[in-house]
């Protein structure tokens, strides 16, 4: 039997190439070409037909009446906030995350809880049924109305979705689920693209809000091309230590909804819980106060959050001292510390600098810089900051301090947790005052430490 043709397939964008070698001529990524099998050419009409009637006709964009859908709430409100609402009929969502992490468990839930009034259909391609039941069973959910399919072949899958006609369906996970059209191994890029594209458009036609489970690589990012992000309407990240109990979902992209929003879950006994008041997670309480604590605001999509920044700086005892961040960008950490003693006469050069966001949570917006400034001061004079002093605002090279979006919600959220002090930009010094909130507004670097001395004695 003559040997299968053979050829390396780039997992980050899909691109070909006949041989291996570590950097992939289309997209310069490395390590990334994986072999797969050359695969027969199928009859593309029939694999492939048009989503709508009216699709190649020209039309006019003016004439287009989009029709008004309703989102369908899942019951978990945390879940709902990172779906920007609900879920969207006919949508698709793309759900990663470590393994063990919580993703088959946060989706049994929503599903239970959906079967009491939509028809609901579970597609477990990683468990059996008895697993999956005895999962229902401990966590103790009414799923009298939930309908499972233990299957990993595309063809009977989709076979089953057209007899059940399901509101909502899930497919738990895409990398197990093979078609008989392709020769290669289930999770191989060529069966995870071809088998997404064929439920996508299964939903697209009949109004199936699907629901799609992905591997990640150890880098992190979702195992296969990155087209799947691309056909998919939602893309959803699971976040956390599997050794702590919180879990962070966060929306990476959304058709339907702001992007970056966060929902926050504890992980019980009786499943995922949503968690009403994150802040708390992300603050430390100290039985006193410490030096090189900073508190906060920073906004994940539209909801304010307040994070504790912690900053530890020491003597540096080698040549080359470090400079480690956990949860905010390493890069803009040495940034900060060269603006630190240009503008403001702080010298770092000799001490070690550790940086780290409580709780876990990745902090990708600028204005956390003041914050990381202010916690580096504290630890190095080691005084305490105020405990009741929050502080956003971005920092430049110019030693200017820009100002943060949406600065009225940080400040209304801060007042509301108890925080009497805020240390912002001037552009968000509110026009108005904020009932039990002293607004302290800054231009530059110096200012802020300048006034920081008036509050803490630094």
């Amino acid at each position: 039997m003559a040997k299968p043709k053979t050829v390396h397939v780039c997992s980050e964008c899909g691109g070909k190439s006949p041989r291996w070698q570590g950097q992939c001529p289309h997209c310069q990524a490395w390590n990334t070409l994986v072999e797969s099998v050359v695969e027969p050419e199928a009859p593309v009409a029939k694999r492939f037909a048009a989503l709508a009637g009216d699709s190649g006709r020209l039309q006019t964009l003016a004439d287009i009446r989009p029709r008004e859908t309703s989102r369908v709430p899942t019951g978990i409100d945390e879940f709902d906030r990172v779906l920007g609402g609900g879920l969207v009929p006919g949508g698709v969502v793309l759900i990663g995350g470590d393994p063990g992490i919580g993703k088959s468990t946060l989706l049994l839930q929503a599903l239970a809880l959906l079967s009491g009034r939509l028809k609901a259909l579970y597609v477990s391609g990683e468990e059996s049924a008895e697993q999956v039941a005895l999962r229902a069973s401990r966590l103790q959910l009414d799923a009298h109305g939930l309908q499972l399919l233990p299957e990993i072949n595309l063809e009977r899958i989709l076979g089953a979705l057209r007899d059940v006609k399901p509101d909502v369906a899930v497919v738990d996970s895409i990398q197990t689920v093979y078609s008989e059209t392709l020769s290669s191994a289930p999770g191989s890029v060529a069966q995870v693209r071809e088998c997404a594209a064929q439920l996508t458009r299964f939903a697209k036609q009949g109004g199936t809000t699907l629901i799609m489970v992905g591997h990640v690589t150890k880098d992190g990012a979702l195992a296969g091309p990155r087209v799947l992000e691309h056909i998919v309407d939602t893309v959803l990240y699971f976040e956390g230590d599997t050794h702590s109990s919180f879990r962070l979902v966060r929306a990476f992209k959304n058709r339907f909804g702001a992007v970056n929003e966060l929902g926050v879950f504890a992980m019980t006994e009786k499943g995922l819980k949503g968690v009403s008041n994150p802040s708390a997670i992300f603050l430390s309480q100290h039985g006193q106060q410490v030096s090189g604590s900073c508190v906060l605001v920073t906004q994940e999509g539209t909801r304010p959050l307040l994070v504790e920044i912690q900053a530890l700086v020491d003597s540096a005892h080698s040549p080359s001292p470090r400079r480690l961040s956990v949860g905010l960008e390493q890069n803009r950490l040495a940034m900060l510390l060269a603006v630190l003693h240009r503008h403001a006469g702080v010298v770092c050069f000799d001490q070690d600098v550790f940086v780290n966001a409580v709780g876990g949570v990745k902090i990708a917006e600028p204005a956390a810089d003041l914050a990381v400034l202010l916690a580096i001061v504290s630890s190095l004079t080691n005084r305490p900051l105020p405990r009741e002093l929050v502080v956003f605002g971005e920092v430049g090279l110019a030693g200017e301090i820009r100002p943060a979006p949406r600065g009225q919600e940080r400040l209304k959220e801060s007042a509301k947790l108890g925080f009497s002090v805020a240390l912002v930009p001037k552009a968000n010094a509110p026009k108005h005052d904020i009932p039990g909130m002293r607004v302290i507004a800054v231009e530059r670097i110096e200012e802020a430490l300048e006034r920081l001395r008036e509050l803490a004695s630094i």
